[in-house]
This record gives structure tokens, C-alpha cells and sequence, in this order.
């Protein structure tokens, strides 16, 4: 297990110092496990190696705080992502210092890139023939992205009512695609026995505990980006639960390594139709399964699998879960797009949607720093607008410019 010191399931709290699967053999697919590393060693690195004196512009910055020792050839890069801040979108929102990590310029276009990254590098190291994943869109499209980038062949599981955007990008770069008639669920059980019985690598960030590891490098960056600061709000758009919950690592092995001694407040966002782990945070209880309906896809998981890393992440930091509605999620893309010129699919303009809900709620103070994250392009599904933007049907004369404006 190289850095890896041992894996910690999420239900039982049974330590392991190897194991040969994803989850806890006792509870299952419900015994997600917590990736620990040899801290010691890790503080040594940072210490020979400071963040401040690396120049490597992609997640691979941080191999010493991943499962993973390096890129594999061919791999297209992923990560060190722009952070930015926008006055006229502060003004507009009512807040002086909001700050958007924009991972829509990932290769893939979405921050699902980071895991991916990680599963191939892993794949690879173990000799696995091939790699497969069930998602929503993103997760697949960039796994079948950066799979063919390194010459790994990738079988995809989607349920039916993925974009059209997403399943032709996946359909361009993947050895296999599967539409699995049904919901997302039916997809990640179809993909999960197909992954037993032909030996691929497992790229479902749902169960496997490596990948939320690649997702935590958005916090890396934006530690380092803020001048190695940490921001009082980090705004999390969530579907299984692994975004959220990696960031929360992320920032949690910062402090445990001497980096930072402040924590951030983490904010899980969901779209009202789908809801189950803002709704546990909200009681602190556990996640009821619900029939899933929001025009944000790569968030619509009624059943999602890494909920307790969540729930966890928001209530040991003493934080908040919010729920938008799917005008809220599309008035979000217009001002995202108007204000700061980021075209977000409505899963990527979700997290905004509620930093802007709680500030006005009060649950984040109009003096807090927030990092919101963005997390898919809206070219993902750029049909989500339809209806919501004004288009200007007009003669060939600029007589009718004149008339329209």
C-alpha cells in the first residue's frame, strides 16, 4: 500500500493495515473507507519539500499526499485550476470577498478529472487490463477522457437520461459505453458486477476510497492560492458525497501536518429535488434513499453512496447544508456567466446558488471569506438554459438592432 498506512471504515470503525478490497469485507458496499497515510512522513516531505517551492502546474504537485507516486505518460493534465474573485459579482450578491475555483477548464471539463487522474495512475500501477465507472455524465466523460489520454482502455455505465453533451464526449473517447435503462443506481449496480467478473480497475468514487484522494487537491490549491490561507466557508455543490468529503480531508491533513491551524466551514449544497444528505445534516441522522428530480444531473443521486463522509465533514466543522431550487440553480448560470464570464452546468453553478442562498439567509456572515466551487462546464449540458436565455431573432438589417435595443 506504499503511503498508505491502513483504511478505517466509515461504519464499523474497523482498521485495516492491507486490504484487498474497495470496502469494509464486514459491512460492504456501506463500509466505506477513510485512506490514512504515514503522517510522519509526510510532515518530512513537506518539511525537504515546501508547497511554497513547487512548480508542477497539475494535481501531481501533491504525489506525497496521494496513493500515488507520479503521472502516467500521456496523461493530460488535471488540476492547479484558477482561482478567482469578481467585484461586480461580489456587489451583486451582497458580499465583499467570494471567491470561485474554476475546475470547469479541467480536460474533461469538470473537477471529476482529479479522481480520474488518480484511478489511472493506480490502474496502471497495479497492471489492471482496463478501467470502468457508473456515473451520472461527468465522472464517465472524464474518465473516458483521460483514460484514452494514457492509453487505458475504459468501459462506461450511464443511466438513460444522461445529456446528450456528456454521453457523445464519452462515446468519443471510451473503449465501451453502456446506457443502462434506468437510474443512476441501476447503472452503478450493472457496472459493479461487470467490474467483479472482468477484473477492470474500479473508478466508482462512490466506494472506491483512493479517488476521493484526488479530489482533495481542489482544497490543496486553494489553501495555497489564498497565500496559504484557509477561507471561513468552502461551498460544495453534492451528489454521493465524495467532493465535499474530500475537501474536508484535504484541509484536516493540512492542520494535522502544521500547514494551517484554522479549519474551514464546509457548506453541502442540493438541488430541493434531491436532498438526502442536506436533509441528514439538517436532522444529524442518517440518509433516507429519495426519488431523485432536479435538472442538475451530475448531483441527481437519490441513493448516494458516500454519504457519512458528508454528513461527517459538515458537522464536525460546524457547518450547514442548504437546498436550491432548479430556478434558483439556473438564475445562478445566468449571473455566473454575466458577472464573471463562467459558463457552469447547472451541478457547477449549484454550490453558487447556495453560497448566495445562505448569505442571505445568515448562515454565512457577509464578512466570512467563501471559496465556491465550480464544478462542470456548461457545455456539459448547455441545453439546461433553453427557455432561460434571451435570444434576439432579427432581419439582415442593423435597422433592427436599433429597433431591438
Amino acid at each position: 500500500m506504499g503511503k498508505v498506512t491502513r483504511l478505517i471504515c466509515m461504519k464499523c470503525g474497523k482498521s485495516y493495515d492491507s486490504c484487498d478490497h474497495l470496502v469494509c469485507p464486514d459491512c460492504g458496499l456501506d463500509g466505506i473507507f477513510e485512506v490514512e497515510y504515514d503522517y510522519d512522513q509526510m510532515r518530512k516531505s513537506l518539511d525537504e519539500n515546501p508547497l511554497r517551492s513547487r512548480t508542477e502546474p497539475s494535481l501531481f504537485r501533491y504525489t506525497d499526499m496521494l496513493p500515488v507516486s507520479q503521472a502516467p505518460p500521456g496523461l493530460l493534465k488535471s488540476g492547479w485550476t484558477p482561482l478567482y474573485t469578481f467585484p461586480r459579482l461580489n456587489q451583486a450578491v451582497g458580499h465583499e470577498c467570494i471567491y470561485l475555483k474554476d475546475d470547469t477548464v479541467n480536460p474533461s471539463g469538470s473537477l471529476k478529472d482529479r479522481a480520474s487522474a488518480v484511478a489511472i495512475s493506480m490502474a496502471i500501477e497495479g497492471g489492471n487490463p482496463a478501467i470502468a465507472c457508473a456515473s451520472t455524465g461527468n465522472a464517465a466523460s472524464s474518465l473516458a477522457v483521460l483514460a484514452a489520454s494514457a492509453g487505458l482502455n475504459s468501459y462506461i455505465f450511464v443511466p438513460e437520461k444522461i445529456p446528450h453533451a456528456k454521453l457523445y464526449q464519452i462515446g468519443a473517447c471510451a473503449a465501451g459505453v453502456f446506457r443502462v435503462k434506468g437510474t443512476y443506481e441501476d447503472a452503478f449496480d450493472v457496472a459493479t458486477e461487470a467490474i467483479k467478473r472482468w477484473g477492470w480497475y474500479n473508478r466508482n468514487c462512490a466506494i472506491n476510497p483512493y479517488l476521493v484522494e484526488g479530489k482533495k487537491t481542489c482544497a490543496l490549491e486553494i489553501f495555497e492560492q489564498l497565500d496559504y490561507n484557509v477561507p471561513d466557508w468552502l461551498v460544495v455543490s453534492v451528489g454521493d458525497g465524495c467532493i465535499i468529503s474530500g475537501q474536508w480531508k484535504a484541509f484536516r491533513e493540512l492542520k494535522l501536518l502544521g500547514q494551517t491551524s484554522k479549519l474551514p466551514r464546509m457548506l453541502a449544497v442540493q438541488a430541493s429535488g434531491c436532498k438526502p444528505i442536506v436533509d441528514a445534516c439538517n436532522a444529524s441522522c442518517d440518509v433516507s434513499p429519495v426519488e431523485a428530480c432536479t435538472i442538475a444531473d451530475s448531483i441527481r443521486c437519490g441513493t448516494p453512496r458516500n454519504w457519512r463522509k458528508a454528513v461527517k465533514a459538515v458537522g464536525d466543522s460546524g457547518g450547514a447544508g442548504v437546498s436550491v431550487s432548479d430556478d434558483e440553480i439556473i438564475a445562478a448560470m445566468l449571473l455566473l456567466g454575466r458577472k464573471a464570464g463562467i459558463f457552469a452546468e447547472p451541478a457547477g453553478a449549484a454550490g453558487f446558488a447556495g453560497a448566495r442562498k445562505a448569505i442571505e439567509e445568515g448562515i454565512i456572515g457577509r464578512d466570512e471569506s467563501v471559496a465556491v466551487l465550480v464544478t462542470g462546464s456548461g457545455l456539459k449540458d448547455p441545453t439546461s438554459l433553453e427557455g432561460a436565455v434571451e435570444i434576439a431573432d432579427i432581419p439582415a438589417s442593423v435597422e433592427s438592432v436599433a429597433d431591438y435595443l
